[in-house]
Order: C-alpha cells, then sequence, then structure tokens
C-alpha cells in the first residue's frame, strides 16, 4: 500500500508564492513579487490597480491567480487576507529580553496555538486512516526517532496498552538497526524524524521494509524519509528557530500520537477496552494508596 502519491498544494498563500515564484513566467513574476514586496496594500488593490503596480495586463494577473492555485482574482484576496492573519500571529510570538514573564506565556501559548492549528488544517484524513489500520492489525510496533523525535519515539512507546500490542523505541543508531533487521511482515516500524533527514533513522526505516515490515512516517514535510514509507503523515508546522520556542514540532507530532493511539484502541473490541479502563483505575489506587 503506498499512499505517496503527488497531491495538489494547499498552503499559506504567502509561502505559495514564494515556492512558485522561480517557475513562474517572467510576467507572472512581476505580480508575485509585487504581493511579497508589499501582502497588505495587495489584499486592498482592485484587479486593475495590482496589474499596474506589477507593470503587467489584467489577464496576467489573472493568469497568475490560476498558476498559484487560486479561482479568480477575489480568491487571491481572501487567501492573501487569511495569510496574513495567520503570518502575524505566529511572528508576534518571538520573544525578546524586553519580555516579561506575562508576556512570554501569552506570546509562547499563542505561536504553539496556532502552529497546532495550521498543523491540523495541513493533515491528510486518508493516510490517518490508512496508519490507524495498519497499527490496528500488526503483532508489534517499534518507534524509531532521534534527538527531539527520540523523545515523541519514547512517549509513543509508553502508550503501547492503548496500541494493544508489544511496542518498542530502540534509543540508539545500533539498537535501531539491530531492531530493524528482526521485524518481519506481521510488524510495523513507525519513523519519526522531524526534518525527515536524519541519516540513522532513514537507513534503520528502509531496512525494516526491506524486511517485510510496513511502514509508517511522521514527518514535518515531504521529506526523503518517506521514500521508505508506505504511509507518510506529513504534520506541517511553522517552526521558530529562535533558541526560546524550540518544541513545537515535538508536540505536534505527540498529538499525532495520541490521535493513531486512541483511535486504535477505540477499534478494539471491548475485552480490550475494558482491560485498559481496569488499567487505569489500578494506576489510579497506586497512585493514591499509602503515600502520605
Amino acid at each position: 500500500m503506498d499512499l505517496m502519491a503527488s497531491e495538489s498544494l494547499d498552503d499559506n498563500l504567502l509561502e505559495v508564492i514564494r515556492r512558485a515564484l522561480p517557475g513562474l513566467r517572467k510576467s507572472d513574476r512581476r505580480v508575485a513579487e509585487t504581493i511579497l514586496e508589499a501582502p497588505l496594500a495587495a489584499t486592498e488593490m482592485t484587479l486593475a490597480a495590482l496589474a499596474e503596480a506589477s507593470g503587467v495586463s489584467e489577464p496576467t494577473v489573472l493568469r497568475f491567480c490560476a498558476a498559484i492555485g487560486c479561482e479568480g482574482f477575489r480568491d487571491l484576496r481572501v487567501k492573501l487576507a487569511r495569510s496574513l492573519a495567520f503570518s502575524r500571529s505566529t511572528s508576534h510570538s518571538a520573544i525578546s529580553a524586553e519580555d516579561d514573564l506575562g508576556t512570554i506565556v501569552t506570546k509562547i501559548f499563542d505561536f504553539n496555538l496556532s502552529n497546532l492549528a495550521w498543523a491540523r488544517s495541513k493533515l491528510d484524513p486518508q493516510r490517518l486512516a490508512a496508519a490507524v489500520e495498519t497499527l490496528s492489525s500488526c503483532d508489534r510496533i517499534e518507534f524509531f526517532g532521534f534527538g527531539a523525535s527520540g523523545i515523541v519515539a519514547r512517549d509513543a512507546q509508553q502508550k503501547f496498552p492503548l496500541f494493544g500490542v508489544p511496542c518498542g523505541a530502540p534509543t540508539d543508531g545500533h539498537q535501531m538497526f539491530m531492531t530493524a533487521a528482526m521485524v518481519g511482515p506481521r510488524d510495523v516500524v513507525v519513523a519519526i524524524s522531524n526534518t525527515g533527514t536524519t541519516r540513522e533513522v532513514i537507513q534503520a526505516t528502509r531496512l525494516a521494509k526491506e524486511r517485510g515490515a510496513r511502514t509508517i512516517g511522521i514527518t514535518g514535510s515531504e521529506s526523503p524519509l518517506l521514500r521508505h514509507c508506505d504511509i507518510g503523515i506529513v504534520v506541517e508546522t511553522l517552526e521558530n528557530t529562535d533558541v526560546f520556542t524550540p518544541t513545537i514540532s515535538r508536540v505536534a507530532a505527540m498529538v499525532i500520537i495520541d490521535i493513531l493511539s486512541t483511535a486504535v484502541s477505540l477499534g478494539r473490541d471491548e475485552a480490550h477496552r475494558a482491560r485498559v479502563a481496569d488499567m487505569k483505575r489500578h494506576l489510579a489506587e497506586m497512585r493514591a494508596s499509602g503515600i502520605y
């Protein structure tokens, strides 16, 4: 099952324009550059005004709209306004030395909440459904990840009661490779890497696929890792590279793990759900008994 077919780009319009810029016709590029130079002003322009500011004809502006996936000039303005609204919510979250604690709290929450909403809007429900189906019909799950993604892998591993099968999360490259060498057709490997370029994760995932295991990738973009995955789940965030707010990609990946584990558990039979409920009840009793 290969769900990595190409799909249309549905993105922040400013980002769409930036990505499309090198491949545009010369006249279309003038329109793109005019918008990118002053996007707020562009949202208030008429078709004629944008054409004049770009030094092109009105039909050229309409052709540009079609080239970037907009259904006419009005659609361009609407999507551009939405893009600006989102970019303001994230750019205003940059932390400075002058911020007091209350401001820091607000900015970090706003940044993370905006990014989670963004990631949710980008998810492919068909790929999620395929991942749930695959995880629901296996004998064993191994989660591969390094660094921050390794934290996500270990968080996923400790949710094994919900998945209902043994789960592992090897912690170094050698363990990951040895684990990949021992999996089989009834096993699933979930490879986690925001960049999708971590060499050890890619090598282990490729080996696991060669051994017949089904492979699921969780990454921040259509990355090299997904070439070795039967199912690729893209969890796109607008990562803030500021040293003070580096965690959103990890948070988003953990949310995906929560979605997968919960959906798999709900799909199990009533006996499984009863065992999970009983386990949680006993855990609650252990936490509360004889400590105080």
